[in-house]
């Protein structure tokens, strides 16, 4: 705000004579403000010209006896090293030899002298030969140190004339560093004072025409502030500033001024009017005046305020506050007060309008940040209080939270998913508990019709308080006293219902309140609903995917086996693991990973569990079945790439699978596998020791035509063998070498752990909080399979000996108490060795295993595969394989690299053989039972 106030300066009255007029007028009264301050301005800038004329002066005269002492000391350092000088001293007569060159040298270096002497001071050289051979005139015992003499001294006449010297004295030195002599040169001082004479009219004139400048500048500055001041007196300035305070107390805004320490040092009368302020408040601080509190702080505190809305009494007043002079010491305040309180209505709805705004676009991004039903209703009620509801809760249908589809009959037990505010001034149901409305209730009212519902004051509310009246009046009595409920709806399917509170310290909920509370709730609702899809389908492929890993532990004698599995929480992947018992009571261990999530990972990974399940019946070499399982994942690319694939389907082809494979033998003790594209297998030995054993990487699966190479290990009994998938050691956050060091300290010691213990082990050290992949783990300790339950023969290629090896295999038999076994083994082993001996070829052995079951082995060397067939009745043979078959519960080929292995397996009950509820006598006889014989 500005404000002119003062004389009017109305027409001048002109003399008659114009010329002179213009003259007085361009010259300014000594009386008027500009006249005096040109006055002094130029008294100032005269005394400033002088003496930076004066320091100019001096300046020059120092600098010339600078330069008159430098050129002395190069001329007499000149002539001091020059050639011949020492040895001229030293000669029978210096003054002969260093003469001529003392004069040749003073009129080349321009000084007035160059004098050559002894180490006793007595001249050698000079420009009067009159004055050689006298004493010189200065100090020489610093020369005869080897120091530089500089100084002023007088001494006899020179051709420039007589008096005081410049003078420098150095020593002469000899090659050995000796003073043979001294050297001094110097100017006169009337000499020197002719170096800077010359510059005297330049510093004059420079002095002049700086004060020519001053004063035309000072002239300059004058007129304009003549311009200003309009050419006034200091009288007529106090006028204007008496003007100047009458207009000041007279406008409808106050005004405050404050210096830096929170004295008031003006309050106009609006100010006063507007405050309450007494008469005597100037040079009072702040804080003793008695002004609310909002106000006193905005006045004392140092920072600027713009259009801040005070209370003061019954007026809401604007205050502005700016700084006075921010580059003066003395800072102080300069304070606005406008009264805003009939503005305050329209402000504040306003200002309702823009908080419900900026509420909605907080609902809309922190609701639905995570795809957890829960956490969304969470968010929800957090997000509500307290810039909308001092208590908020969220009630779902039960099938909403288990990711069903919702129905009507749910919504009279719906269950507590959320509670935002402070609940335990409130009794409120707690969070997970099942709420049962009745009809009559708000809630039950807001489901039914469905809208909102609005209770204004619950006081009032029978069906609210008929609900818990215990409760009901315990929440009163806490200050409970407004509901807004509303139904969460999300494509026209109720979800549940939002109760939004307010306690008696807050405005009751209007009318005006319900859109706003529908539109938050709405935007709740399809986030919510959303993630009941999402666990919906996540259950789904969890379910699929749980029921395709096993279930329980196989029965086997090898190895003791634990795992864990984690699915991912932005869906399942396609991670599996496997179990399998093998003929010979060997055991395959398997861990694959199909690449994605989703459910056609799921299903793609049941399909290759299951194709190992059949590769490993056929009981094929490591490298083999990896080699199938590469061929089927091919063919199901090929599959599912074709133009007659369904578009869009999720997950269209394999885009990936690892897979390793292994196979335990517990009485060799030798593990043999091979990985496709898999992590490394960890092996803790029995005394602690972790180790990773070199497993040749090969190319992942699907790729097709890469040989997959096997690797042999040595597992000594209490070995732990640990597979893995790379979700256990790989993160978006570290590489997988950071995970394997980790996996590798969380194995360490792990010698006398079970498989149990080291599962839990890993997984409490490496289990990320948020799994972004599935994590499958799978411990194996192994077994040594007794020698004394093993029995090996080598059996020579004669059908003589099969008799001896009946009874060598009954004989054993009888040791490990298994004599009801006895006659079908025998029978098995009988036919078997003459098969061998008689179809296939050398070396024949015999091998029986007694642990869960008996196994009975038979090996040739030859590659050629038994099969079964049913004989005629007028066959003589042919019904070997078959009787095998009938007395086994198992049998089966295995091929080796040297040859193929028959075996069978018999299941053992208390002892005795469950080969078959026929007697082995009737067995026979019904093989010759044909019909029409």
């Amino acid at each position: 705000m500005e404000v002119f106030s003062g004389r009017p300066r109305g027409p001048e009255r002109h003399p008659l004579g114009g010329g002179s007029r213009a003259r007085r007028a361009s010259r300014p009264d000594r009386r008027s403000v500009a006249g005096q301050v040109l006055l002094l301005q130029v008294v100032i800038v005269v005394l400033l010209v002088v003496a930076a004329v004066v320091g100019m002066v001096l300046q020059a005269a120092n600098d010339s006896l600078q330069q008159g002492r430098r050129e002395s000391i190069v001329a007499a350092q000149t002539f001091a090293s020059a050639p011949g000088t020492a040895e001229a001293l030293r000669s029978p007569d210096p003054t002969a030899v260093l003469q001529p060159r003392a004069e040749e040298a003073r009129k080349r270096a321009g000084v007035d002298f160059v004098i050559a002497m002894n180490t006793d001071g007595i001249r050698y050289t000079y420009p009067y030969p009159r004055e050689i051979g006298k004493k010189f005139v200065g100090t020489i015992e610093p020369a005869l140190k080897g120091d530089t003499v500089i100084e002023q001294a007088g001494g006899p006449p020179l051709p420039a004339g007589k008096g005081t010297d410049v003078q420098a004295v150095v020593p002469v030195t000899d090659s050995h560093g000796a003073v043979v002599g001294l050297v001094s040169a110097g100017i006169t001082v009337r000499n020197v004072a002719a170096l800077w004479l010359p510059d005297l009219p330049i510093i004059l004139g420079s002095g002049v025409a700086a004060l020519a400048l001053a004063v035309a500048g000072t002239t300059l500055v004058s007129r304009r502030l003549r311009r200003q001041t309009h050419g006034m007196a200091p009288a007529e300035l106090a006028e204007l500033y008496r003007h100047h305070a009458a207009v000041l107390h007279a406008v409808r805004e106050g005004l405050l001024i404050t210096d830096a320490d929170g004295r008031l040092l003006m309050a106009n009368d609006e100010a006063t009017r507007l405050l309450g302020l007494p008469a005597d408040v100037r040079g009072r601080p702040v804080r003793e005046l008695g002004l609310p509190e909002p106000i006193t702080r905005l006045l004392t505190s140092p920072e600027a305020v713009t259009d801040e809305v005070c209370r003061a009494g019954e007026r809401l007043l604007a205050v502005n506050k700016r700084p006075t002079y921010p580059q003066a010491e003395s800072e102080g305040s300069v304070v606005t007060l406008r009264d805003t309180t009939e503005l305050a209505a329209v402000t504040g709805r306003a200002e309702v309008a823009r908080e419900r705004l900026k509420l909605l676009y907080e609902a809309g991004v922190g609701i639905g940040t995570t795809l957890d039903v829960e956490r969304t209703a969470q968010e929800l009620a957090d997000v509500a209080v307290p810039q909308f509801a001092d208590l908020v809760t969220v009630d779902l249908l039960e099938a909403v939270l288990r990711g069903w589809e919702p129905t009507a009959e749910g919504w009279r037990h719906l269950r507590r998913a959320a509670i935002g505010g402070d609940r335990r001034m409130i009794p409120v149901y707690p969070r997970g508990q099942i709420v049962s409305f009745s009809r009559r209730t708000p809630q039950m009212r807001a489901l039914q019709e469905p809208r909102v519902t609005l209770e204004a004051d619950l006081r009032q509310a029978q069906g609210w308080r008929e609900q818990d009246p215990e409760r009901a009046a315990r929440a009163l009595e806490r200050g409970l006293r407004s509901l807004v409920a509303v139904p969460l709806r999300a494509r026209d399917v109720t979800l549940g219902v939002a109760n939004f509170y307010r306690m008696a310290g807050s405005a009751a909920f209007e009318s005006d309140d319900l859109t706003f509370a529908e539109e938050l709730a709405a935007r709740a609702a399809v986030a919510i609903d959303n993630a009941r899809r999402f666990t919906r389908e996540h259950a789904m492929a969890v379910t699929l995917q749980r029921s395709l890993l096993p279930r329980r532990q196989p029965e086997q004698d090898a190895l003791e086996v634990a795992w864990r599995y984690l699915p991912a929480e932005a869906g399942v992947g396609g991670d599996w693991f496997d179990v399998i018992p093998l003929p010979g009571a060997r055991v395959a261990l398997v861990m694959g990973d199909v690449v994605g999530h989703g459910l056609h990972a799921a299903a793609t990974m049941g399909r290759l569990r299951t194709a190992v399940h059949n590769f490993s019946t056929l009981d094929l070499p490591v490298d083999e079945v990896l080699g199938n399982l590469d061929d089927l994942v091919v063919r199901m690319d090929n599959e599912e790439n074709t133009d007659d694939a369904r578009e869009g389907q999720e997950g269209e082809g394999v885009t990936g699978a690892t897979c390793l494979y292994a196979v335990y033998d517990p009485v060799t003790e030798i593990c043999t596998m091979a990985r496709a594209g898999h992590p490394q297998p960890v092996v803790v030995r029995p005394d602690g020791t972790v180790t990773c054993p070199d497993v040749p990487a090969s190319a992942p699966l699907g790729l097709g035509g890469y040989p997959f190479e096997t690797a042999e290990l040595s597992l000594p009994e209490g070995s732990q063998l640990v597979l893995y998938t790379d979700g256990l050691v790989e993160d978006r956050t570290h590489d997988i070498d950071v995970g394997m060091e980790r996996l590798r300290r969380a194995l360490g010691g792990s010698g006398g752990r079970t498989p149990e213990q080291t599962c839990q082990a890993v997984m409490d050290s490496l289990k990320p909080s948020h799994s972004s992949d599935d994590i499958a783990l799978l411990t194996a300790r192994t077994r040594k399979f007794p020698r004394s339950d093993v029995a090996v023969w080598e059996v020579p290629s004669d059908p003589a000996v099969v008799p001896s090896v009946r009874a060598r295999c009954r004989e054993r038999l009888l040791e490990w108490g298994l004599e009801e076994a006895a006659f079908a083994t025998e029978l098995i082993i009988s036919e078997l060795v003459t098969n061998a001996i008689r179809y296939g070829s050398p070396p024949v052995g015999v091998r029986l295993l007694h642990g869960r079951s008996l196994v009975c082995e038979v090996s040739d060397g030859s590659g050629t595969s038994p099969r079964v067939r049913r004989a005629a009745t007028t066959d003589e043979g042919g019904r070997g394989l078959f009787l095998v078959a009938q007395f086994a519960q198992r049998w089966g080929t295995r091929y080796t690299s040297h040859g193929k292995v028959i075996w069978t397996e018999q299941f053992l009950q208390d002892g005795a053989s469950a080969a078959s509820g026929l007697a082995p006598v009737d067995f026979l006889l019904d093989q010759f039972d044909e019909p029409g014989l």
